[in-house]
């Protein structure tokens, strides 16, 4: 596992130049931990290099939602907000080609620099919050592209919307959706992406919400918008942290 010290420490601020100088040579320093198979399945670590953290069964809902949509002819595109190093979209992108999809995009948001900084005073959830220290949860945009290369998947239907989510989601030129999938974590990029995203879902599209379950915050994100919109439409869980739902009507 790459040793990767949180922003903002005395430990990253040490250790910089130390990686800065092994970068150059094409090496980094690694720690040995013992690999859970269980864990791995489960989307309950950090994988040193596959392209996607969360799971199999969280990989299955992803494959079930689209294949659905596409059997049920819902109108719209798919997206993931949170993108890490692509595999969801990348299977997003591998399930519409093989159903011989020619039309729909697949639509990869992500600031490709790690998650922001807490707003608590416009999100006063976020009080506290840390994600934006680990920076392993950066992957630079180039390293997405070239993940969806390896598949011959990389196309003009593939697209990055790079930044944070306040910036990029609410002008993005994505007409309508079929497919939305968060996965931002924090409270803020959670309903960010909700308040842009979901008045382009179709009825009868699909919203995957990655980190309910191990997030309170983006929970409390999710049931806020839910309630200021009276969505009703049942939750269900995927696994022990992703939920979906899926939209019954039009109207917010």
């Amino acid at each position: 596992m790459p040793v990767v010290p949180k922003r903002a420490t005395a430990r990253r601020l040490l250790f910089q130049p130390v990686r800065g100088a092994l970068a150059a040579r094409d090496l980094e320093v690694l720690r040995k931990v013992p690999f859970d198979p269980r864990a791995r399945a489960e989307g309950r670590d950090w994988p040193a290099r596959a392209e996607s953290m969360i799971g199999l069964k969280r990989l299955d809902n992803v494959q079930h939602c689209v294949t659905d949509v596409l059997r049920r002819g819902v109108p719209g595109d798919l997206i993931e907000t949170g993108a890490w190093r692509g595999g969801a979209t990348i299977l997003m992108r591998a399930v519409l080609e093989a159903y011989g999809d020619a039309d729909r995009r697949v639509w990869v948001a992500d600031s490709f620099q790690g998650l922001p900084k807490p707003d608590p005073e416009r999100w006063p959830a976020e009080t506290g919050d840390e994600h934006w220290t680990r920076e392993r949860l950066t992957v630079p945009l180039e390293e997405a592209r070239a993940n969806f290369a390896r598949y011959g998947l990389l196309d003009e239907r593939v697209r990055f919307l790079a930044g944070w989510f306040k910036d990029t989601l609410p002008a993005a030129p994505v007409e309508r959706l079929a497919v939305l999938r968060l996965d931002g974590d924090m409270y803020g990029s959670t309903m960010e992406a909700l308040c842009a995203l979901y008045p382009r879902l179709s009825p009868g599209g699909y919203v995957i919400v990655d980190d309910y379950g191990a997030v309170p915050q983006c929970k409390e994100a999710v049931t806020d918008f839910r309630a200021a919109h009276a969505i009703a439409d049942p939750v269900e869980w995927v696994d022990w942290t992703g939920v979906y739902w899926q939209r019954s009507r039009a109207a917010l």
